[in-house]
């Protein structure tokens, strides 16, 4: 499991340079009447995949900053930031991307469909693991699930 990649959260440059393309993004969660957890998942047409939202950081925004405005930007929910989980380290024609994601609990909101997510699926943990499309954004499920207080009594 990877680390965080710059503990203070500023990220000077947003991949302009010769350096990685920085991005972040959430794991974003709600408890379910039953107690149990849903996980939300986005579909992006762009790439016909589903994935976690996330995206790039605008020059010298922090991270947590960035986090935060994709959530609302690609899913309409407000979210509380918990703790930070693994960052996702992979090529992008040739090139590195840095992904540094947290577990955001939902808080409020409402989903309408953009240009860059066409739908939200808020799903089990086993729904979410068969329905998203790359291995790093399943294990980022179970990292969520590790890392999740239990359910208030």
């Amino acid at each position: 499991m990877a680390v965080p990649s710059n503990p203070s959260g500023t990220e000077p440059d947003a991949g302009g340079g010769g350096g990685p393309i920085l991005a972040a993004g959430c794991v974003l969660w709600r408890r379910a009447e039953d107690g149990g957890v849903r996980v939300a998942v986005v579909r992006r047409p762009k790439y016909d995949d589903w994935s976690h939202p996330k995206g790039k950081l605008h020059r010298g925004e922090e991270s947590r900053t960035a986090a935060l405005r994709e959530v609302l930007e690609e899913t309409g929910m407000t979210c509380r930031l918990g703790p930070e989980l693994s960052v996702s380290r992979y090529l992008v024609d040739g090139r590195p991307k840095e992904v540094r994601y947290w577990a955001a609990e939902a808080t409020g909101g409402a989903f309408v469909p953009n240009e860059e997510v066409d739908r939200l699926l808020w799903l089990t943990p086993a729904e979410a693991r068969a329905t998203l499309t790359r291995s790093r954004d399943v294990e980022l499920v179970d990292e969520l699930l590790r890392r999740l207080p239990p359910p208030p009594e």
